[in-house]
């Protein structure tokens, strides 16, 4: 990748970031769902959940913030050869062999496991900035989605390259796209089955 390429590429990410910032700074309360565990329910003058108690979460929402995201000190050192070995980018350095909960039955378990997370140190370390400390700005910075569903636009930020993010969830379906909450690159695209009704 030249210079050009990568300059055309920070500057399109700064700008989505910005474009980002803007557009959730104008947001207004009336955009939120109040989803919770699929059910809704119209009272308090607006959309709240329904809770076990039938009261309504009058919690204010959360101003635009940033805090600051530091890596885990618990891991090997990582350097900058790793980063451009191409066989390194499929290993999975947090979790190099499956927990303990994973098909503990199965004598395929380690390659399952390997199939199951490819690509965790491109998306961690190469792509992402996992081990990096960085500063992450947004209503829920320290969260993937939004806690009462709908929308959640954040931005990581790494010195000057910033790093935008944006998750939708409701009851139906949870989509995301960008830079995570510790600095890892993700997509994900999950529908949400309805439970089934019982019948009488």
């Amino acid at each position: 990748m030249n210079m050009k390429t990568t300059t055309r590429i920070l500057r399109w990410m700064a700008t989505l970031a910005l474009g980002l910032t803007v557009m959730t700074a104008r947001a207004t309360d009336h955009s939120r769902t109040g989803h919770r565990e699929g059910i809704e329910r119209n009272i308090c003058g607006g959309v709240c959940p329904v809770t076990s108690t039938n009261q309504c979460d009058l919690t204010p929402k959360p101003k635009w913030h940033s805090v600051v995201m530091l890596p885990k000190t618990n891991e090997p050192p990582i350097h900058w050869y790793n980063k451009i070995n191409p066989v390194w980018w499929f290993g999975n350095l947090e979790e190099p062999t499956p927990p303990s909960w994973y098909e503990p039955t199965n004598s395929m378990r380690k390659v399952k496991w390997y199939f199951r997370n490819p690509f965790t140190n491109l998306s961690y370390y190469v792509i992402g900035v996992a081990d990096k400390p960085t500063v992450r700005s947004g209503r829920y910075p320290t969260l993937v989605g939004n806690p009462h569903g709908g929308w959640n636009f954040a931005v990581t930020r790494r010195r000057i390259v910033f790093l935008p993010f944006v998750d939708y969830k409701n009851r139906h379906l949870e989509l995301y796209f960008g830079w995570r909450e510790r600095g890892n690159f993700g997509m994900k695209l999950n529908f949400h089955h309805p439970p089934e009704k019982l019948e009488k």
